[in-house]
Formats: structure tokens, C-alpha cells, sequence
């Protein structure tokens, strides 16, 4: 699509002057590819403004951009194009809306409350071979999301299948004319994203209205709210059930789940007299009208899975596929990759793990996480891509396509397997590139032996086993790990940024190991996510910082005398918390002639811990005033009870007092002084004090204090069973002998222990773990490096996924069974267990 056509779609009420071919849509600045052929929408949100980015974006080479105001300093860029609109969200819509239209193709839009990314990624598993298929990249699903995977859209797609989540009222009236979908799936509806809906009915309601103009709506009857939201709402579209009733057109007459599988008995009863589509494979379509009675298996044992499978089933069904047809490929359903992990490798390497599909699209999503992981380290980035099957595009540009995105995204090195991209190695020539025709052949080659200091990218077809690469390639680990969940660590940092004004800056506490989650990898995301200020307690951690590309400015909250070498060399700004320590900081500063290092004056309103008193702050002041070498960056204070509304009257009186103190040194200098004193309990409880800046801690981490349900968890510690053992009654488990079993047991052993930071206290039946959906209590004592559970009522294997805490069994939880904080428990998770950090 050329600029002229957009201009007129979008309604621009500014002259374009240069016509530009358009082929890729941004709003977010960091994820540029392709600069001559963009065109850079500048969304405004409460948080940012991507007018801000622009002149960057003109440095790099783009030339197209979409505004809502017309700036002084957009006069200085020559050949740049400006499209003037009200809105940038709505017009990018409006863009997308219009290419839809475009396209005459069957689209499958999905929405519901959970699983439409599964069922998307399962029904392109089912449907690829048969079809070239456009989808939502990853969790697209936004309204940002779904008009960027819409844009991706061809004629030569045959069939498109997109995802719509929603959060607030009168969102999907913006999604469904640009996904328009022709089939709908509403995959169920519960409590997930309510806090912006009156009802699950008001939900429901407004989920409904992306199927408006569908032909086909495909949903579960066992969900009764959406039967009888359905009834209120008139559709033309015929409706396809399945569930438990006999009305459904599939029917559920049993499900047994065992082994990590599930059979499920099932009676169709008709076909819809829907469109019949002429892609089908006429081998494989459904001629039969009457009932059949048949069986699916599929590789998964979970409720959630076979919900999904169903879903995907009646889709197929839909579509005029056979049963027999839909069945044989159900049994062969792959777990879905729902995130980009990072894993420690082997020779100082980073391994970025994507190994389940290799489509174009998620290619440069893939990149882009690469280059937001590499540019804060000295790794050299490498990529290691598979054939990528069914683009629909003739292979040379396809691959040559390939080859410039690497380019453009600074790959040193390349390795292809397969083939079809081996054929094309011409195109990659201006990269050290090397090509295989399958793994086997790459793990045998040299060059595996070669990978040093590296990022490594691994992304591929899932038919070409690129995990036996990640296991080669991977550090020797520990089974216990402690997964970290990056979407949700930066969610919870914008909702707490949305509770504040926009001018109100965010000091982001990484300490201990950024609360045990690891400092390095969360403050990279941190960084990335545009952070403003950073605080550890000791030096040693901000150097450590340092070391790793971390350029946000870092506050040191504990800082010590023999530190201060280590804060002036890594530009560290430290507390300041008695004369004493001025004295000395000063001292050292004046030694190496420095002058106006920031530094940060705590005041002790009330806590009594550290800070000067109150009655020091004219003190204080003189001696700032009469020295030249440290500069007064912010003045702050600690609450003691911000979290616990029986404290809410001391809370005030200490902010009074820190006021009164923050105010006089504010009064005594000319430059701008930062004052903050909430952390975040306070920012969810007393926001009318935010003042200049907050200090966000716990909440961070998925920890609030009003047990707020729009925080999301991020940290979940998770381990395996190692062995099971059958134990008779009257036997005793662990040391001491203190796990007396009084009957006949099955005993199963975690390869989890005290040295780990599973608390001991957690032993004889007071800590619970989660076992393939149940609970499980401990036995006997927590020894070093294991402990043990009673596993008796639960279907339970060697080897099985155990969840120590996290979604089910929550780090509240733990804290509160041995009477202690959330704080301990997170901070307490040893080094020695793995971080696997991952981005949904």
C-alpha cells in the first residue's frame, strides 16, 4: 500500500508530499526493521507519547509517520512525511480495517477468557499442511495487537485466524471490523481481566459482539452464561455446541485422563448447514449427515487441554473436515511454546529458547527480544534458524527477506538448517553464515563447539527437534528452578505507573537479587521498559549492574565506608543517612576532585532505623551549603506501616514530618530537589502523597497489599519428582525420624531442599506442594537438598512437574504457614536454582 492511499483512508489533514510504499506498520520505537519501508504510528498512552521517539526513528532512516500534533522540531526533517490525525490508535485501526477488507478469505476469530492462544496455535498444527495460514503473532491480541497481525494479512493467505482480548467496556467494537471473522470461537468465559467489567454478564456481552457478522459461532454450552447471553443477542450466525447436553452438536459422553492423556467419547450429531469452503481437501471432508459415535485422544491430560482440543475439533468439523481426519491429527497435538525462555548456556552463552515454530512474523519478534537482551551486553548475537514452512511466499524472497532482517538486526553469526534455506546461502553471504541439512549434522559439526560469549537465538520448525540443540547448548542444571515471568513483572510495573501522574518518576528496587528473581536479567527488562531510577542496597550489587550494560541511574541504599571507591567508580549515587557518612563520602570525593555527585538525604520520620533527625536539618543544610563535591538529588524517608490501615495515623504523621524536613531542604537550594516516601503499599494506600517520585518494591514482584487481583504473579519455583517410594505404616521418613507414617503411603521425593531456600520449617506436614492439579503435604524433615511428600491419593510418575509455589500455591501462602513476610521467602531462593526467565 502506498502513503497517498493511507492518506486518504486515515483522513489525514496534513499535505503529503512524497509518495512511499508501505509495508510495515510500527508503534514501538525499539522494534524497527525495516526503516524505508515503514510507517511509525505515534500512539499517546498516560505513561508515554511516541511523538518523543521520532527524531530517533528519522536517525535510523524512517521517513513516514502518523501524528496527532504537528511539532516545531518536526520542521528540521527533510523528506519526512507527516500524517495529521485526531487519533493515531483509531487511525492505525481504521488502516487495518480497510486491509481487511481487502481480502475475501475465511477468518477464524477467537476471544474468550483463557486459551485463545492455544487454540489458535493448535488449530494451525491441525491446518497448515492443508493451508497457507496468516495468525496472530504470539498473544497479538490487543488493541494494538490485533490490527498489527491483521496487517499481515495477503492474498496469498487462504485462511487467517486471529485472537481478541479485551479488558474494559467498548473495546471490541474497534476489534471486529478488523478481524471481521467469518468463523467464531469463544472459548469460555471466568474471572480473568474483570476488574474492568460491573458482571461476568457485561463480559460475556461485550465478547459477543467480535461474532457480529460471523456465519459460524462455535462455543461450549456447559458455560450457561454465554447460552444466555447468546439468547439477548440477535445473530445471524448459526451456532455449533459442544458440551454435555444432548442438544450440543458434539457431545461429551466421557472423558478419562490418565498418563499425561486424555480419551474423550463423542457423539456428532449433525453438521450446520454452514458454507461449505472449497479449500478442504475433498478426500477429507465430512459427506455423512447422520449421528456418529467416535473417540479422540490427545497427548494431554489437563481439563484446560481438552476444553482446547474440543474447541479445535468443532473448528475442523466446521471448516468440512472428516472426523476420522480431525481425530488422527488431535493425537499428535504438540505443546504450544507460550513464551520466549532465556537460559544460562554453556562458554559465558545466553541461549534464547523459540524452538516450536518459525514463521516469518514471530522471526522478528524473536529478533527483537534478542536485540533487547544483546544491546545490554558484550555477547555477540547469533541466530540459528530452520526452513520456514508454509510462508506462502516464493522461497528467494522469502529468504532474502530473512537475510536483510538479520542484517538489520546485527546478527554476527548465522547457522541454517534445512534444505530449502541451505539452497539460498547466496543471500546471507554478508553474514558469517553456516548451513546444514538437519541438527544431527549441525551438533556433529565443529562449529557447535565454537559457540563463546554468545547470544543464541534458536528458532525452528518444530519437525527439525531444535531442543536437543537448547539441551547441548544448555548449562548442567539443577531440576529445582525458579521461572520468572517477565510480561508479568512489566505489567505489574505499569499498573502501578498508571496509579500515578505522569510527571511522577519510578525508582525500581532491585536489591537481593532483585527480590530473588535475578537483578541482572529483570533490570535488563526494566531498562528496556524505560525505567527511570534504579536502587540496590549494597555497591556491589550496582557494579554488578554496571558490568552488565546497566546505564539507569542507580541509588545504593546502604552504602558503606570501604564501598565508596566502588559507588564513584560505577557513577553509583548513594544514601546519605548520618553526618558521619557525609563527612566521609565527602572526603572521598574531594580526594579524587569531584564535584556535585548526586546524593541522596534519607530522613528519619519516624521509623527509627536509619536517617537523620528531624532537629539535624539545619544543621544538615549548612553543611550541604558549605561544600562543593556532593549535590543534593533527592530527600527521602521510610514508613513503617504503610501496609496495615491500623498504622494509617502514624503513616500520616510521619509523612508530615518528612514533609517539614524535605521542604526546608528543597527551600535551601536553587536546584530541583526530588522528594519521595512511598514504597509500594503506599502507592496503592496513600497516592495523594506520591510526590516527586516512588520507590516500587514487593508489588513489583507480584506482591500487594491490597490483595489486588489486577497484580499478576511473577515468580514461580518449580522442581521435579525424583524417585517414589511405597512406605508402610509404622515407618519413618527423613532425619530424626520424624515423619511417622501411619499408613500404608506413597512417599515422593523433590529434588528441593533447605539449601535451596525451602524453609525447614515448611516439613511435617505444614508446607503443601502441587502435583498434576492436587495439593501434597510434606513428610518428615526438609533435609539439604530434598524433601519429601505424601503423593498417596494422587496419579503421580517419576519425573512429573511439581509447582513449589507460584499461580496455585502463591508466595503468601508459603510466608503465612511459617509466620514470617513474602520478602523472605522470594529473597531466600538460593543462587544454585536456575533462573529461567520468559516472555510471553
Amino acid at each position: 500500500m502506498n502513503l497517498f492511499e493511507i492518506s486518504n483512508i486515515i483522513k489525514n489533514k496534513n499535505t503529503v508530499g512524497n509518495n512511499h510504499n508501505i509495508s510495515r506498520l510500527l508503534t514501538d520505537s525499539r522494534n524497527l526493521s525495516f526503516p524505508s519501508e515503514t510507517l511509525f504510528f505515534a500512539l499517546k498512552t498516560g505513561r508515554n507519547d511516541g511523538h518523543r521517539y521520532i527524531a530517533d526513528l528519522y536517525e535510523y532512516g524512517v521517513r513516514c509517520f502518523v501524528v496527532s500534533e504537528l511539532r516545531d522540531e518536526f520542521k528540521q526533517f527533510a523528506n519526512a512525511e507527516f500524517l495529521l490525525v485526531e487519533n493515531t490508535l483509531l487511525a492505525l485501526q481504521q488502516l487495518t480495517e480497510y486491509h481487511r477488507n481487502k481480502y475475501n478469505v475465511p477468518v477464524v476469530g477467537i476471544t474468550g477468557s483463557n486459551g485463545k492462544t492455544i487454540v489458535k496455535e493448535w488449530l494451525y498444527q491441525l491446518l497448515h499442511n492443508d493451508l497457507r495460514i496468516t495468525r496472530s503473532p504470539r498473544s497479538y491480541n490487543s488493541q494494538i495487537g490485533v490490527p498489527l497481525s491483521v496487517w499481515n494479512l495477503t492474498q496469498n493467505a487462504q485462511l487467517g485466524i486471529f485472537e481478541a482480548g479485551i479488558s474494559q467496556p467498548n473495546e471490541m467494537a474497534h476489534l471486529q471490523p478488523i478481524i471481521r471473522p467469518t468463523i467464531g470461537i469463544f472459548t469460555n468465559l471466568r474471572i480473568a481481566h474483570q476488574e474492568g467489567f460491573d458482571s461476568l454478564e457485561q463480559k460475556c456481552e461485550e465478547k459477543l459482539k467480535l461474532f457480529t457478522d460471523s456465519e459460524i459461532l462455535i462455543y461450549c454450552s456447559d458455560y450457561q452464561i454465554i447460552t444466555d447471553c447468546i439468547k439477548k443477542y440477535t445473530f445471524s450466525a448459526e451456532i455449533f455446541t459442544f458440551g454435555k447436553k444432548p442438544t450440543d452438536n458434539l457431545q461429551i459422553i466421557s472423558v478419562v485422563s490418565q498418563n499425561n492423556s486424555s480419551k474423550v467419547r463423542l457423539k456428532y450429531h449433525r453438521q450446520p448447514a454452514c458454507k461449505r469452503y472449497n479449500f478442504v481437501p475433498q478426500e477429507r471432508q465430512q459427506l455423512r449427515s447422520e449421528d456418529l459415535t467416535a473417540e479422540i485422544k490427545i497427548p494431554f491430560s489437563d481439563n484446560a487441554s481438552v476444553e482446547n482440543a474440543l474447541q479445535c475439533l468443532s473448528a475442523m468439523l466446521v471448516l468440512g473436515y472428516d472426523f476420522a481426519t480431525v481425530a488422527a491429527r488431535l493425537a499428535e497435538l504438540e505443546p504450544v511454546a507460550m513464551r520466549l525462555e532465556v537460559k544460562q548456556g554453556i562458554n559465558n552463552c545466553l541461549i534464547i529458547n523459540d524452538s516450536y515454530n518459525s514463521d516469518f512474523n514471530s522471526l522478528e519478534i524473536a529478533l527483537d527480544f534478542l536485540n533487547h537482551q544483546a544491546t545490554l551486553t558484550n555477547l555477540a548475537r547469533v541466530a540459528v534458524l530452520s526452513d520456514i514452512l508454509q510462508s506462502g511466499q516464493a522461497n528467494n524472497e522469502l529468504y532474502e527477506e530473512v537475510a536483510k532482517m538479520l542484517k538489520i538486526k546485527n546478527i554476527h553469526h548465522f547457522i541454517g538448517i534445512g534444505t530449502e534455506i541451505g539452497k539460498h546461502k547466496n543471500n546471507f553471504a554478508e553474514i558469517d553464515s553456516y548451513f546444514f541439512e538437519n541438527v544431527t549434522d549441525f551438533l556433529n559439526s565443529p562449529v557447535i563447539n565454537e559457540f563463546e560469549n554468545s547470544i543464541v537465538l534458536l528458532k525452528g520448525a518444530r519437525i527439525f527437534h531444535f531442543e536437543t540443540i537448547s539441551a547441548t547448548l544448555e548449562s548442567a542444571a539443577h531440576e529445582t528452578v525458579l521461572e520468572v515471568n517477565l510480561n508479568a513483572l512489566i505489567d505489574n510495573f505499569n499498573y502501578f505507573r498508571s496509579q500515578l501522574r505522569p510527571e511522577t518518576k519510578v525508582v525500581c528496587m532491585v536489591k537481593a537479587f532483585a527480590y530473588g528473581a535475578g537483578s541482572v536479567e529483570v533490570v535488563r527488562t526494566l531498562q528496556h521498559h524505560r525505567a527511570d531510577y534504579l536502587a540496590v542496597a549494597l555497591a556491589d550489587e550496582g557494579a554488578e549492574l554496571r558490568r552488565a550494560g546497566i546505564s539507569l541511574p542507580i541509588m545504593v541504599m546502604n552504602p558503606e565506608k570501604r564501598s565508596f571507591s566502588t559507588v564513584l567508580d560505577n557513577m553509583l549515587e548513594p544514601e546519605i543517612y548520618s553526618f558521619r557518612l557525609l563527612d566521609s563520602f565527602i572526603a572521598a570525593a574531594e580526594k579524587l576532585a569531584i564535584t556535585d555527585y548526586p546524593v541522596h538525604i534519607k530522613i528519619d520520620s519516624g521509623m527509627h532505623r536509619l536517617g537523620f533527625d528531624p532537629k539535624d536539618v539545619p544543621l544538615l543544610i549548612e553543611k550541604l551549603q558549605n561544600q562543593s563535591q556532593v549535590k543534593v538529588r533527592s530527600v527521602f524517608s521510610h514508613l513503617a506501616g504503610a501496609d496495615n490501615e491500623q498504622f494509617d495515623k502514624f503513616t500520616r504523621l510521619q509523612i508530615s514530618a518528612f514533609t517539614d524536613c524535605a521542604k526546608q531542604i528543597q527551600a535551601a537550594f536553587a536546584h530541583p530537589v526530588l522528594l519521595h516516601v512511598l514504597n509500594s503499599a503506599g502507592i496503592e494506600r496513600f497516592p495523594e502523597y506520591q510526590f516527586d517520585m516512588v520507590r516500587l518494591g514487593i508489588g513489583f514482584y507480584g506482591i500487594s497489599a491490597l490483595n489486588n487481583l489486577k497484580i499478576s504473579n511473577v515468580c514461580a519455583l518449580k522442581t521435579i519428582v525424583l524417585q517414589i517410594r511405597n512406605v508402610e505404616a509404622g515407618q519413618t521418613v527423613g532425619y530424626s525420624r520424624n515423619g511417622l507414617i501411619s499408613k500404608d503411603s506413597r512417599i515422593a521425593v523433590l529434588p528441593v531442599g533447605y539449601a535451596d531456600g525451602y524453609d525447614r520449617r515448611l516439613g511435617n506436614g505444614i508446607g503443601e506442594v502441587l502435583i498434576n492439579g492436587k495439593r501434597a503435604k510434606t513428610v518428615g524433615n526438609i533435609c539439604m537438598d530434598v524433601m519429601m511428600v505424601d503423593v498417596t491419593q494422587i496419579d503421580v510418575n517419576e519425573g512429573d512437574k511439581v509447582e513449589i509455589f507460584g499461580e496455585n500455591i502463591t508466595v503468601a501462602e508459603v510466608a503465612q504457614k511459617i509466620n514470617t513476610i513474602p520478602y523472605e521467602i522470594l529473597t531466600g531462593i538460593s543462587r544454585r536454582v536456575k533462573r529461567i526467565y520468559y516472555q510471553e
